[in-house]
C-alpha cells in the first residue's frame, strides 16, 4: 500500500500523563508550567479544590457519591473505591493512548488507592503503562511508609516499568539549605525529564531513529526501571552525560545488572563519532553481557553549542516479574524509523577497547480485580503536607 508524506507523519505516538492525588497533581502543574511538550495532561483527585487549583487541561474528579469533592481523608481503601466509582470516566480518559504515566506520591489516600486501580484500567486498554511514584520521608512516619509500601505493591502488577523515587534520597542530593519547594522540584525533575526525553525520542525525527516500538521493546512487562537524563558540556560532555544519567542519585536502582537499555544522545552538528563510540562503550561496561541495547542519536541544529543530552532507560532488573496476563490489544504508531540502533551485546572480555558503533535495527515486535490488601487503620498514618507542598497545607487527604 502506497501512502504520501503527510498520510505517513501523520499518525505520532499518544503519551498522557496522569497525576493521581495531592503528589501526583503536583508533579503534571510543574510539567505543564515548564511547557513539556508532545504530551496530554490530565489530573485525577477526590479533593474538588485541589482540581480547581490544577494547571492541567483535563481534570477528573472522581468518588463523588463516595466522597462529595472532598478527599480520601488519607485512607487508601477510600481512594481505590472512588476510582471504581469512576471507572467510566477513567477509561474515557485513557482510551486512545499508546503510552501513559500513572504518577503519585504514596503513602496518602487519593494516590495510594486509587493509583493501581488506573493502571489496571489503562494495562487492560494494551496501553504501555509506566509508573512513576515517590515513596515518604523516614520522618512522616513508619504507618505512613507502610501504606506507601502497600500502595507500591498493589501498583506493581498493573504497570509494564515502575520508577521510584524515595523522598529521603532528595536529602542525599540537595545541599542542606535547599528549601521543601526547590527538593519536589528535583523530584518532579525525573519525571519531567524522564517524560520529555521519551516524547523527543518517539517524535521527533533522529539521524539514528528512536521509535515507538523500541520504547515498547524496553518497557513492556520490564518491571523496575531506571530513567534518567545526564548533561555534559566541555571537553569531556559525554563522559560527564552518561555519568550524570547513570548515576543519579534520586533512584532507588541503579544501571548495574540491566538486561535492556535504551540510550538516546541528543546534541548540535558538532557531535563528533569519537563521542558517540564513548558513550556506548560506558554503558555496555556497566550492563550484563548479553544486554540489549537501544541507541539513538538527535542531531538538533538549536542545541546549545558545546552541550550533548543523553536519555537513559534501563530495565530487566527484576529476576521474575509478577504481572497480571498482558493483553492481546496491540498498539500500533503507524510511524517507520529510518534508521535504527538496536542490538544486542555479545559477551566480552574487560579490554577497555571500545566496540563497533551500531548498525541496523534488528527487527522485533512490540508485543481481575485488584485484591484488597490489610492496610494500617488510616486514623494511625499522619495526614502529611509534604507532598501537597504549595498548596491545601490546611486541607487533610489528598
Amino acid at each position: 500500500m502506497l501512502d504520501n508524506s503527510h498520510d505517513l507523519n501523520e499518525r505520532v505516538a499518544v503519551i498522557r500523563v496522569i497525576g493521581v492525588g495531592g503528589g501526583g497533581s503536583n508533579a503534571v502543574d510543574r510539567m505543564v508550567a515548564d511547557g513539556v511538550q508532545n504530551v496530554e495532561f490530565i489530573t485525577v483527585n477526590t479533593d474538588a479544590q485541589a482540581l480547581f487549583n490544577s494547571k492541567a487541561p483535563q481534570r477528573i474528579r472522581i468518588g463523588d457519591k463516595l466522597t462529595k469533592g472532598l478527599g480520601a481523608g488519607g485512607d487508601p481503601t477510600t481512594g481505590e473505591k472512588a476510582a471504581e466509582e469512576s471507572r467510566d470516566d477513567l477509561i474515557k480518559a485513557l482510551k486512545g493512548a499508546d503510552m501513559v504515566f500513572v504518577t503519585a506520591g504514596m503513602g496518602g489516600g487519593t494516590g495510594t488507592g486509587a493509583a493501581p486501580v488506573i493502571a489496571k484500567l489503562a494495562h487492560e486498554l494494551g496501553i504501555l503503562t509506566v509508573g512513576v511514584v515517590t515513596k515518604p520521608f523516614s520522618f512522616e512516619g513508619k504507618p505512613r511508609r507502610r501504606v506507601a509500601d502497600q500502595g507500591i505493591d498493589n501498583l506493581r502488577p498493573y504497570v509494564d516499568t515502575l520508577v521510584i523515587v524515595p523522598n529521603d534520597r532528595l536529602l542525599l542530593a540537595g545541599n542542606k539549605n535547599a528549601t521543601m519547594m526547590q527538593a519536589f522540584q528535583m523530584a518532579d525533575g525525573v519525571l519531567r525529564q524522564g517524560i520529555q526525553g521519551i516524547a523527543d525520542m518517539i517524535n521527533l525525527p533522529g539521524l539514528i531513529n528512536v521509535d515507538f516500538a523500541d520504547v515498547r521493546s524496553v518497557m513492556q512487562r520490564s518491571g523496575t526501571a531506571l530513567m534518567s537524563i545526564g548533561i555534559g558540556s566541555g571537553e569531556n560532555r559525554m563522559v560527564s552525560a552518561v555519568r550524570e544519567a547513570i548515576d543519579s542519585p534520586l533512584l532507588e536502582v541503579t544501571i548495574n545488572g540491566a538486561r535492556s537499555v535504551l540510550l538516546n544522545v541528543t546534541g548540535g552538528e558538532d557531535v563528533t563519532l569519537f563521542e558517540v563510540q564513548e558513550s556506548a562503550s560506558i554503558i555496555e561496561e556497566a550492563v550484563e553481557p548479553n544486554a540489549n541495547i537501544i541507541w539513538g542519536l538527535l542531531i538538533d541544529p538549536n542545541f546549545p553549542r558545546g552541550q550533548v543530552k543523553v536519555t537513559l532507560i534501563a530495565t530487566g532488573f527484576d529476576e521474575e516479574k509478577k504481572a497480571a496476563p498482558a493483553p492481546t490489544i496491540a498498539s500500533n504508531t503507524g510511524r517507520e524509523s529510518l534508521m535504527g540502533g538496536s542490538r544486542t551485546v555479545a559477551p566480552r572480555p574487560n579490554t577497555g577497547i571500545s566496540t563497533p558503533l551500531p548498525s541496523a535495527r534488528d527487527s522485533r515486535s512490540s508485543s481481575q480485580p485488584i485484591p484488597v490488601r490489610n492496610l494500617p487503620n488510616p486514623s494511625d498514618v499522619d495526614i502529611p503536607v509534604f507532598l501537597r507542598r504549595s498548596r491545601d497545607k490546611d486541607r487533610p487527604g489528598n
